[in-house]
């Protein structure tokens, strides 16, 4: 992989972790705030308000579904060390 390639990857890795955290933060105001305002507070889980299951745990679980997306579709392993140098190339 040249130098170039390995830029474009971690910079697609960078923009969806943005994107990621992103609809994760969106996830958590709509599932607690939203929940909390537009939804009946007298639906119980284990004893809490649904939005503070949606809001934390519910958010937790969020995380693990999108990081999972993100190692499985978008993040990518690759040598750290310059090929291009190693080669005798110029970088």
């Amino acid at each position: 992989m040249t130098r170039k390639e390995k830029y474009h990857q971690v910079r697609r890795e960078a923009i969806a972790t943005g994107l990621a955290l992103a609809a994760l933060i969106v996830y958590w105001l709509f599932a607690g705030f939203g929940t909390a305002n537009f939804l009946d507070n007298s639906i119980r889980i284990a004893g809490l308000p649904l939005w503070v299951v949606l809001g934390t745990f519910g958010t937790w679980a969020m995380a693990l579904v999108i990081v999972t997306l993100l190692l499985r579709f978008v993040f990518r392993d690759m040598p750290l060390d310059d090929e291009e140098r190693q080669k005798g190339g110029e970088a």
